[in-house]
């Protein structure tokens, strides 16, 4: 009887698997992730990127740039929002600005005092949001402080936009893999996004299943009217994610994509940086629920770590069970690799990187137990009620 139990477990991640390739929307599939080509004969269309910046001076001149030179049929106008740094942020926006001779389209903002019951990023993107109205937008880009866009970036996601009639868009932009730790973890944190939030689920209008990218957002204002602006959204610390299910939900069309054309320029020199960026979140996404960490530990575990462990059984059965799912877990993961340039056999990591994101899953319960979750550019954004 003991034996039968060892086999069942033993079966089990190969029907996880199994279920992932077959079920799951595809999400291991990066060329069905890839923006449609762009079409000739765009209609002109006004856009306001939004760019809340704290403590970015040694990135934002690069983003600014890239923005001002974007090539599109229409015009874009940038509005910065100084979120309370302490280093010189808004004079690298401008510095940049000035570079290419662009001062007009920069709209420079000190933010002010964080509200009580808004997260910092989104009070910052509201101050910018109100700033843009002036320029009566077609649509607004909401974009990180460290994202560089390549000249057609913008030209992709609005002929997207156009064709499709989406309201919401955004590209998962090209995470760098520069140094060790990021060639190790970054393509798996985006295949471990895309397997939560499948893009051809996210959008199906028979799916409830909402998700953005928030480092490159391109929405439609009156889409952002209908759920009453940001402010709907404003304790939310995965506010990507919250302003698309937002969306959703008032009846808005969806759009999640991967692009070469829009990269970070942060880098990840190290794990713990890795892990603190993951850590940030990990636990909101759970719903501070301590059964739902059990259980996604577990269920990491017994998908990711299980199966090599059954090579070591000295059981043939479980042996070949325990292959076959980590041969499965290889096939999925390995187009996200080769998407991120590296060899075909990093895939073989996975179990190994998957105990790595459970550890730092477990350490976000514990930092937010300890009155330190969401810990972002010198905030505690995630503390108990």
């Amino acid at each position: 009887m003991a034996r039968l139990s060892d086999d069942v477990l033993a079966a089990l991640p190969l029907l996880i698997w199994a279920y992932l390739l077959v079920a799951r929307g595809g999400f291991w599939r990066v060329s069905g992730h890839l923006p449609p080509p762009v079409p000739a004969g765009a209609v002109a269309r006004t856009v306001v990127a939004v760019v809340p910046a704290r403590n970015e001076a040694a990135v934002i001149g690069d983003a600014v740039e890239s923005l001002l030179r974007q090539q599109f049929h229409g015009s874009i106008h940038l509005v910065v929002v100084d979120d309370g740094s302490s280093d010189d942020t808004a004079g690298a926006a401008a510095a940049a600005a000035a570079r290419l001779g662009e001062s007009p389209r920069l709209t420079l903002i000190e933010g002010t005092l964080l509200p009580a019951g808004w997260t910092g990023k989104l009070w910052a993107m509201a101050q910018g949001v109100a700033a843009a109205a002036e320029h009566r937008p077609d649509y607004l880009l909401f974009t990180d402080a460290d994202i560089h866009h390549d000249p057609d970036s913008l030209a992709g996601l609005l002929a997207n936009a156009e064709a499709s009639g989406r309201d919401l868009l955004s590209y998962m932009v090209r995470l760098p893999t520069t140094t060790f730790a990021e060639k190790c973890l970054i393509p798996a944190f985006v295949f471990f996004f895309f397997m939560l939030y499948p893009p051809a689920w996210i959008a199906s209008p028979r799916s409830r299943t909402a998700g953005a990218a928030g480092g490159c957002m391109l929405i439609r204002p009156e889409a952002l009217a209908r759920i009453g602006g940001l402010r709907a959204i404003r304790s939310e610390i995965i506010d990507d994610c919250a302003l698309a299910a937002a969306v959703k939900a008032a009846g808005g069309s969806l759009w999640l994509g991967l692009t070469r054309g829009a990269r970070s320029i942060r880098p990840y020199g190290s794990f713990a940086e890795i892990g603190r960026m993951i850590s940030r979140t990990a636990f909101n996404q759970l719903h501070h629920s301590y059964a739902l960490l059990g259980l996604t530990l577990a269920g990491l575990l017994l998908a990711y770590a299980l199966p090599p462990a059954l090579l070591l059984t000295g059981r043939p059965l479980e042996a070949a069970l325990g292959a076959a799912s980590w041969a499965l877990m290889s096939l999925a993961y390995r187009p996200m690799v080769r998407f991120y340039g590296l060899p075909g056999l990093s895939c073989l990591g996975l179990p190994a990187i998957a105990v790595f994101y459970a550890l730092a899953t477990l350490h976000s319960a514990i930092e937010y137990r300890r009155g330190r979750g969401g810990r972002w550019k010198d905030r505690v954004q995630d503390l108990r009620a």
